[in-house]
């Protein structure tokens, strides 16, 4: 009796196979859902990994919508079960933490957009709002990131003292506020505009000074200096 099952990727030809191919020609030569087939190693009874891989993708825009699907989400492609479904999200992540520390080396802030493409990867695409502080030397040189508070969907707390207590301690002379705003919406609100205030004012009391407040979104962001409500 004849199978309708597709023939395993074992018994496909060596240039078809995802491992392989990646051995033989590098991992630039495959495609995002032969790289996914190879972390869920294995497809479904009427579907190879790839062709499962390639279903998955057609259902979101791109990786960065992979990225944000949950473990509950993927599993309901038939499958994909919890340990598969884990395998993704973790290679998901491990990119994200890449981008994020490859953005952040041995860079000077000299624009807004700068500070966009530091800061997307780590606050850009998350379902909370959180706060971070960059802390600069005199030549506007990254001496330290730190998230200063995590919150909902709507807010965070802002520690006046406490921003400035870090700033102290890595001898920094000029900071940059960042935080994001998981609705989508750029401009600041009242809260987004009191804070800075306060913020810039502590600042000069303390000869630090605030260059810039970024509100950061998946696709874009918004600057007080660019602004120039600073």
């Amino acid at each position: 009796m004849q199978s309708n099952r597709p023939p395993s990727i074992k018994n496909w030809a060596d240039d078809d196979k995802p491992r392989e191919k990646l051995k033989d020609k590098g991992k630039e030569a495959l495609s995002n859902a032969e790289l996914i087939a190879i972390l869920i190693g294995s497809g479904n009874f009427t579907e190879s990994a790839v062709a499962l891989s390639k279903r998955i993708l057609a259902s979101v825009e791109n990786l960065n919508a992979l990225g944000k699907l949950s473990r509950e989400q993927l599993i309901t492609f038939n499958g994909i079960g919890e340990a598969k479904a884990i395998t993704i999200i973790a290679a998901m992540e491990l990119g994200r933490r890449r981008r994020s520390e490859d953005t952040g080396k041995n860079i000077k802030i000299t624009s807004s957009k700068v500070v966009f493409e530091i800061m997307q990867p780590i606050i850009g695409e998350l379902p909370h709002e959180e706060f971070w502080i960059i802390y600069l030397n005199n030549s506007n040189g990254i001496l330290h990131k730190y998230q200063l508070s995590k919150g909902g969907i709507t807010g965070t707390v802002v520690d006046v003292r406490l921003v400035f207590k870090v700033a102290i301690e890595q001898n920094a002379t000029a900071i940059i506020l960042a935080h994001n705003h998981p609705s989508g919406v750029l401009y600041p609100s009242e809260a987004d505009r009191k804070i800075t205030k306060k913020l810039k004012t502590a600042g000069e009391n303390l000869d630090i000074r605030v260059l810039d407040h970024v509100i950061i979104t998946e696709n874009s962001y918004y600057s007080f200096g660019d602004d120039g409500i600073l």
